[in-house]
């Protein structure tokens, strides 16, 4: 496992996190396996574990507490996030931070969250949404370097809405940041832009969520996949969307190179950016685990084979959604 830097922490990262998004509250899943494969994980060089509070109201922390006391010997780096208090995905401009999170409640669900993982100081706390027009009220501010003082946070960062990786920089500027998590993967390649060139030389941690477009770029949909109505993902893969995301799946596979499945190549893709310190995909099966964890090995895609995926950029504007 290759370990990148994280300037502003004591830790070095796997290049290969898990995404525990996952692990409560979508369909078909067996907590049994699940905590198998996160030991797996463990077990196999995985430092970085990327939880919320918002993934089954804390179960999914909870998991993440249950594996940190399993392996007292191990330093795992431990990352969740506050819940928008208004409960909307994503943060729009007209909410105020009073809406989302004001002080008091950033500390209220800082304090679950160290409850629900059953540990004295969180690696990294992140605000679960955000929008660039708080950057300057300094609530936020002051409750996070209160939070950072007092011992309870070691660092603190921002999920951006998706396809908003620019919604962000105003806030980056104020220098309370630590790390950025964002969707970036071979179909979402706008951080590229901006954000990447701006925390590469600000030393900003880039967490790259959702590497496989949530399941189209482990090539395993099809025209015929359904899933339950209860699972986000029926929403997200409606039946319009998931008719104008095959093709553009089939046309990445012409660009794979022999002896790399998609999956692979997906997070090959994003780990042969300088900028991104982990990438989080989502593990529930220990096969998924092996599997992805190849790709952490260190070795980059060459030049030509990066180029030629620019042509699969496929630009995308913001949508409400339940869960990023």
């Amino acid at each position: 496992m290759e370990y990148r830097r994280f300037e502003k922490g004591s830790l070095d990262w796997s290049s290969v996190g898990y995404g525990m998004w996952g692990l409560a509250g979508w369909t078909g899943n067996d907590d049994k396996e699940i905590f198998e494969s996160l030991c797996s994980a463990v077990e196999n060089g995985v430092t970085f574990f990327d939880t919320a509070w918002a993934y089954g109201e804390g179960k999914s922390e909870q998991m993440l507490g249950s594996l940190i006391r399993k392996f007292p010997e191990k330093k795992l780096f431990a990352a969740s996030k506050i819940p928008p208090k208004n409960r909307k995905w994503p943060a729009l401009r007209q909410y105020s931070l009073q809406d989302v999170f004001p002080a008091s409640y950033i500390r209220e669900y800082t304090q679950k969250t160290l409850l629900n993982l059953g540990v004295e100081k969180l690696d990294l706390m992140q605000f679960h949404v955000w929008n660039d027009g708080w950057a300057e009220v300094d609530e936020w501010k002051r409750e996070i370097e209160n939070l950072k003082s007092e011992g309870l946070v070691g660092s603190f960062g921002i999920s951006v809405n998706r396809f908003e990786p620019e919604n962000v920089l105003s806030t980056l500027a104020t220098g309370f940041i630590d790390s950025v998590q964002v969707v970036y993967n071979i179909f979402d390649q706008n951080p590229e832009d901006r954000l990447f060139p701006y925390c590469r030389e600000n030393k900003i941690a880039i967490i790259a969520r959702v590497p496989f477009d949530e399941g189209s770029l482990t090539g395993k949909l099809t025209p015929e996949t359904k899933f339950p109505p209860e699972d986000w993902r029926s929403m997200y893969f409606s039946e319009a969307n998931l008719k104008e995301t095959l093709p553009k799946v089939e046309r990445i596979r012409e660009d794979l190179p022999s002896g790399i499945d998609l999956p692979e190549f997906a997070l090959r893709f994003i780990l042969s950016q300088e900028a991104v310190t982990t990438v989080i995909p989502g593990m529930r099966r220990k096969q998924h685990v092996l599997a992805n964890i190849k790709a952490g090995d260190g070795i980059k895609l060459a030049p030509d084979v990066l180029l030629a995926l620019r042509k699969h950029r496929w630009e995308r504007g913001p949508k409400q959604n339940p869960t990023p």
